[in-house]
């Protein structure tokens, strides 16, 4: 059977010296649950593998599970197609962030259908600060930073949508895990 290339966001581990999870036992755990060609980006929770699961879900809770097991606590997993991250890049409303792409956040949404109440976000938004909502993905730039924001972490709420956030050079470091054959360890 053929194996589809997902990638799991995890959210809410080893932040804080809180929800510990070392990548490199992860990765030995996913290959034994049966993802193959597993690996990792940074601490934050990026994993890229290869599954003959063909629903998302199905691979999210996979994910979960393992990690629930090993470490005692569930997180939420979201998980994309290769096809939708490199879209999500594709789709980038704020090509100014290409040079400094960490002030450029993908908050990928749990479930589409979330919409954008303008009034809301401006109540929160610096002067200089953009975003933009498209398919399943809320675009944010922000030039002085996510951490000085204020709308930074009001975004899920406001949005009324499960996200998990990452950075424009962890979303182009996933993506380059993710091609077939995977780049040459460094």
């Amino acid at each position: 059977m053929a194996k589809q290339t997902w990638i799991g966001l995890v959210r809410g581990i080893n932040v804080g010296g809180a929800h510990i999870v070392p990548m490199a036992k992860l990765r030995e755990l996913l290959e034994t649950a049966g993802f193959s060609n597993v690996r990792t980006y940074i601490q934050s929770g990026n994993i890229v593998a290869k599954s003959t699961l063909k629903n998302r879900d199905k691979v999210a809770a996979k994910i979960a599970d393992v990690i629930e097991s090993e470490f005692g606590f569930r997180p939420a997993v979201l998980v994309l197609s290769e096809k939708e991250m490199r879209s999500a890049l594709v789709e980038n409303p704020f090509p100014q962030a290409e040079s400094e792409p960490k002030t450029l956040h993908f908050y990928f949404l749990q479930s589409a259908g979330a919409t954008l109440n303008e009034a809301e976000f401006q109540k929160f938004a610096a002067a200089n600060e953009q975003y933009c909502l498209k398919n399943s993905v809320f675009y944010f730039y922000a030039p002085d930073g996510i951490g000085r924001s204020k709308l930074a972490g009001k975004v899920e709420k406001l949005l009324g949508v499960p996200t998990t956030a990452r950075n424009l050079a962890s979303v182009l470091a996933v993506v380059d895990l993710a091609r077939d054959p995977p780049p040459s360890p460094r």
